[in-house]
């Protein structure tokens, strides 16, 4: 894996960057799986909010593993349930 650069990890963090994904009482679904591909594929950056209560907090470092790994993207940021993936 590349590393990360300072731009897009800066950007990452901007509280400028609003969530365009939100993850429901669906879960994961391959619609949204989907739907972040197509969002990797106009955008550097696409922040993902999931809605508190759905996931245990332990569950969340490996759902955004999994998240980058569907979407072939890196994950730049991960904050509680709040993630940033990156398409390079």
């Amino acid at each position: 894996m590349s590393e990360i650069p300072k731009n897009i990890k800066k950007m990452a963090l901007s509280r400028d960057l609003k969530p365009t994904i939100r993850v429901g009482k669906s879960g994961i679904t391959d619609n949204l799986i989907l739907e972040i591909t197509d969002q990797l594929s106009t955008k550097k950056l696409v922040k993902i909010k999931i809605n508190r209560g759905l996931f245990q907090k332990s569950d969340f470092d490996s759902l955004w593993s999994h998240l980058a790994k569907t979407t072939n993207s890196t994950l730049v940021s991960a904050r509680g349930n709040v993630g940033v993936l990156w398409k390079h």
